[in-house]
C-alpha cells in the first residue's frame, strides 16, 4: 500500500497540552472551592477532553446542566492560556520535517474546537504548516466516528486507503479503522495506567515520535500486520 498522507491527533500525539489544560482545570476548581487536581492524575484525563477533566475535578454529583455550565467556564479559562506552557513533544518538529521531506502530506484531525486549535498551532510556529486541519466542530460527528478523518482525506485529495492516522487513544484507532486508513498508536501520550495501547488493534505502535516515519514505511510493506516498534 502506497501511503501519501499522515494524519495526526493533536493533544497527546502532536502537542503536550496537559500543562495548560490542567492549569485551567485548577483555576476552575479554585473558583468553585474544590481541591486542586494533581497534575500526574489529571494529565491522563486530557485525551477525554474538557468533560473528562471536569468530571475528574468535580466528581459525578452534578447535573448535566451544571456540568455544561462548568464546561463553558473551563473553555473560557483555557482559551485565554491555550499556549502558555504547551509545546510539541520532543522529536515532533524533526519528524514532521522528515515526513515533509519524504514527500508525505501531513495534517491534523482533532476533537478540539477550532477556536482553541488555531491559536495553539499558530503559537507552535512549525516549519511547515499542516496540509489540513479538521477541528472538532467542523462536522456534527467527532472521533471515533470516521467522518472527520474522511473529510481530511478529501481535503488533501488523497484516498482514505492511502492515509495513516496516528493517535494516543482507542478512539483514534477505531476512527482510523472505520475510515479504512492505516493506524499507528503512540504510547507517549495521555494514557491511563490500566490502558494498553498494544491491545487497541492498531497496525503499529510506537513509543517515541522519532519512530513515526519508520512505522509508516513498515505499513507500506506490511499494511495488514500489527508491528510493535
Amino acid at each position: 500500500m502506497k501511503i501519501s498522507a499522515v494524519l495526526l491527533d493533536l493533544d497527546g500525539t502532536l502537542v503536550d497540552t496537559a500543562p495548560d489544560l490542567v492549569a485551567a482545570l485548577n483555576t476552575l476548581l479554585v473558583r468553585h472551592q474544590r481541591p486542586l487536581a494533581p497534575f500526574a492524575i489529571a494529565r491522563n484525563e486530557v485525551s477525554n477532553g474538557a468533560l473528562g477533566l471536569i468530571r475528574l475535578g468535580f466528581g459525578a454529583a452534578y447535573t448535566a446542566a451544571h456540568i455544561e455550565d462548568l464546561r463553558r467556564e473551563f473553555l473560557e479559562i483555557y482559551g485565554g492560556q491555550v499556549a502558555v506552557k504547551s509545546c510539541v513533544f520532543n522529536g515532533i518538529r524533526e519528524i514532521l520535517n522528515d515526513l515533509s521531506d519524504y514527500g508525505l502530506l501531513w495534517g491534523i484531525v482533532t476533537n478540539k474546537p477550532g477556536a482553541l486549535t488555531t491559536p495553539l498551532l499558530e503559537a507552535l510556529r512549525l516549519r511547515d504548516p499542516p496540509a489540513c486541519v479538521i477541528s472538532g466542530d467542523r462536522l456534527p460527528q467527532r472521533k471515533p466516528d470516521p467522518a472527520p478523518l474522511l473529510l481530511a482525506a478529501r481535503e488533501l485529495g488523497v484516498p482514505a486507503g492511502r492515509c495513516v492516522y496516528v493517535g494516543d487513544a482507542q478512539r483514534d484507532v477505531d476512527a482510523g479503522h472505520a475510515a479504512g486508513m492505516g493506524t499507528i498508536a503512540v504510547t507517549y501520550g495521555y494514557i491511563r495506567p490500566h490502558q494498553d495501547p498494544y491491545s487497541w488493534g492498531a497496525d503499529c505502535v510506537i513509543r517515541r515520535p522519532n519512530e513515526l516515519l519508520d512505522a509508516v514505511k513498515q505499513l507500506e510493506t506490511k499494511p495488514q500486520a500489527h508491528v510493535a516498534s
